[in-house]
């Protein structure tokens, strides 16, 4: 199978358009528009020529999420729903941010979770008897999850703006300025954690940053570790994890890091 295509993209991206409450079997277009529209969340400069695509992939979901809004089709349990009727003393959301919310929600619900998915079945498999661990005791699933997202963060950094002049390590930021906190750095610090290049899923005391922190830490991730515990559970019922040969290729994305594909062969447990 080729896990990206096969599982890793698929799960998060059906799973996100049943939260949104929108029709399932649109999420192969949602994912079209979630991998272009992450290309400017990813990345410091963009390509002119990527600029005409970047701006039809917005207003494709702009109009999506607008006739969903008013559609039959979405269900009332859904998260479109809930923003659209949101009410709190009289203040609800506009259109236009009900829509940018269901846009970003979409996106980071997507992309983050399929590199977490990719990411961490090329280092299981890169790092056998780690895996071979992971085999002989399954109830090291969720621990595991935690240390394949510092080991290999889906996302590499955040941009931040200092809020007050701040000296860090003896550099000074001054107030507004812009700075980008690059969190798989952070998840490798030997100041925080001993030996960081060494995967180990029993790590103890493994606050990574792979979440953000703070009042930016992000709301998906208990979606997203659930995600992933399942699917690494279901894994585990395959055995021979074998990576087929050729390069790997990772997608040209500076903050979102991921593979493209990632071709591997299993036999089914007896």
């Amino acid at each position: 199978m080729n896990l990206i295509a096969d599982l890793a993209e698929p799960l998060p991206c059906i799973v996100t358009a049943e939260m949104l409450g929108v029709p399932v079997e649109d999420h192969p277009q949602l994912k079209l528009w979630s991998q272009d529209f992450a290309e400017v969340l990813g990345n410091f400069q963009h390509n002119p020529d990527r600029v005409q695509r970047i701006l039809k992939c917005t207003e494709g979901m702009t109009d999506y999420f607008r006739r969903m809004m008013h559609s039959d089709k979405l269900r009332p349990e859904g998260l479109v729903n809930s923003l659209k009727n949101a009410e709190i003393q009289g203040d609800r959301l506009t259109e236009e941010e009900v829509i940018a919310n269901c846009i970003i929600t979409m996106v980071g619900g997507q992309e983050t979770t399929t590199n977490l998915l990719g990411n961490g079945v090329l280092a299981l498999l890169r790092n056998p008897d780690q895996l071979e661990k992971l085999r002989a005791n399954p109830a090291l699933v969720p621990s595991a999850v935690e240390e394949l997202l510092r080991f290999e963060s889906p996302t590499q950094y955040t941009g931040r703006i200092a809020p007050q002049d701040t000296e860090i390590g003896g550099k000074v930021i001054k107030q507004k300025q812009a700075v980008f906190a690059v969190l798989g750095a952070g998840n490798r610090d030997p100041e925080r954690f001993p030996n960081p290049d060494k995967l180990d899923l029993a790590r103890p005391d493994n606050k990574h940053l792979a979440f953000g922190w703070g009042a930016h830490f992000c709301f998906g991730a208990p979606l997203a570790r659930i995600e992933a515990q399942l699917a690494f559970e279901e894994l585990l019922k395959l055995q021979n994890w074998s990576l087929e040969p050729g390069p790997l290729t990772w997608r040209t994305n500076l903050a979102l890091r991921g593979l493209t594909k990632l071709p591997i062969t299993f036999t089914q447990a007896t």
